[in-house]
């Protein structure tokens, strides 16, 4: 329920407003029936020169009757108290709300304050991880919703890896990276855990400031669980990011001719396109809290983000994907933007879709949101080994699954999302007013763009697996 602007505000009940202003109220009346009883003893008693007298009457409204002159000067007494109080109040204040954040009135301040935030209509958890999630979830944040970001912890590659091996501990890049995403965008604090050293030579060279700020709060609370809070903390985020386990697991990777790969780090350097993949140890025990959130959430989005390395590692803790099965709120599968080199290589929308759905079991998901705007395949040069996701092989798919295509890429960088298109398509779908705005034109211009672009790739020596 969302805290109601106004007056009728002030008279909730434990506000602690009331009273004080009762008895504020009830001082002044004293304070006034003693400088009344004054002023009449004084009008009574003390004798006042001729001119002076005269002019007492005239001050103290003598020439009015008794009951019109009561209610003047009640009126202007309350008058001049309430705008008194008013301004005064104001001129104290102001310079607080003018530090504070956000649009929010000085009854909502002091609401909040007494009962806590007012809880928001929305639970939205969203499942993944890498640059994808971090990206929805900047956008989530602007809104009144309640975010919850499952991560996974299979990363080993990079400043993530290197800690990982030498302080046996779940993965916290992906993490750093989604609480700096729910963080103040402008925050200073925010910015130096995104910070990477980067001097050539130096034991700190690739390590990032976050990535080494959670691994001490690990080894200092004994718990990366802790660590992970305590760095919410320190980034006065909004929201919760929540690791889908809290074992050091790791994806390995099975590919069509057989071979094995083992690490996230090594999947992007295959040679042959992925069966399927896993984790070792193969039924790691899920982060309850994450459950939890599951389990109450009123929107579950996966992705954006790399299929086998961000979403599907999720998906792969047991309790995990069975508590997406048993939640009742409407699944949304958000699809990349276009392929990713090394680990999606010439896989259309409908090949994603397929993982992901294989993944949570037969009529488990309920829509998906691909990209509609072509501007998306039309910043994809002859040399980018990549090709663009777009409404183009839709005639195979689960008709239980809803298909959108919407605008959902950033003007700046058409190859990736824009944070406000993605969280306003996906709330449209929570307030009924998704509408299929992709035309049969739409596609068929579609299919023209990825087929031209396979033949380019064709052309600069590709091959299509």
């Amino acid at each position: 329920m969302t805290i109601p602007r106004g007056w009728r505000t002030w008279l909730r009940p434990g506000m602690h407003v009331k009273r004080w202003a009762a008895l504020f109220l009830f001082g002044t009346i004293l304070t006034g029936l003693a400088v009344a009883m004054g002023l009449v003893y004084s009008y009574r008693y003390v004798p006042f020169p001729e001119p002076v007298s005269g002019l007492v009457q005239v001050i103290t409204l003598q020439f009015l009757p008794r009951e019109l002159r009561f209610l003047i000067v009640l009126s202007a007494g309350i008058a001049s108290m309430v705008y008194g109080l008013y301004r005064f109040s104001r001129e104290l204040i102001l310079p607080v709300l003018a530090h504070s954040k956000g649009d929010k009135d000085l009854v909502q301040i002091v609401a909040e304050h007494r009962f806590g935030l007012s809880r928001p209509e929305i639970n939205v958890v969203a499942i993944g991880g890498g640059t994808g999630l971090a990206t929805l979830l900047r956008g989530l944040k602007r809104h009144d919703v309640s975010i919850t970001a499952i991560v996974t912890v299979a990363d080993d590659g990079g400043s993530t890896g290197k800690i990982r091996t030498a302080y046996d501990i779940p993965a916290p890049g992906d993490i750093r990276n989604c609480l700096v995403a729910l963080a103040d965008d402008e925050s200073l604090v925010s910015r130096l855990f995104q910070y990477r050293f980067a001097q050539a030579g130096s034991e700190l060279d690739g390590h990032s400031f976050g990535n080494l700020f959670i691994t001490a709060l690990t080894k200092v609370t004994g718990s990366f669980e802790r660590a992970v809070i305590e760095s919410a903390n320190v980034l006065n985020i909004r929201g919760r990011v929540l690791p889908s386990t809290l074992e050091n697991v790791r994806l390995d990777a099975e590919l069509t001719d057989g071979t094995m790969i083992q690490g996230e780090s090594k999947i992007q350097y295959k040679e042959a396109p992925i069966r399927h993949v896993r984790l070792s140890p193969g039924d790691p025990a899920a982060y309850r809290p994450a459950v939890t959130a599951i389990l109450n959430a009123d929107l579950i989005v996966l992705g954006p983000g790399s299929l086998y390395t961000s979403i599907v590692p999720n998906l792969l803790v047991p309790d995990i994907v069975r508590a997406v099965r048993a939640s009742s709120a409407p699944k949304v599968y958000v699809m990349n933007v276009a392929t990713q080199k090394g680990e999606t290589d010439h896989f259309t929308a409908l090949d994603h879709l397929v993982v992901v759905d294989e993944q949570l079991g037969p009529g488990e998901l309920d829509a998906v949101l691909i990209n509609s705007n072509m501007a998306s395949a039309e910043a994809i040069g002859p040399d980018l080994p990549i090709e663009p996701l777009l409404p183009d092989s839709w005639d195979r798919v689960d008709p239980s699954i809803r298909v959108i295509a919407r605008d959902v890429v950033s003007e700046q960088n058409p190859l990736r999302h824009d944070p406000e298109k993605l969280a306003t398509a996906l709330f449209d779908l929570t307030n009924g007013r998704w509408r299929e705005e992709t035309q049969a034109s739409d596609i068929e211009r579609g299919k023209d763009i990825v087929s031209a672009r396979r033949r380019d790739l064709v052309a600069a020596g590709g091959t299509r697996e």
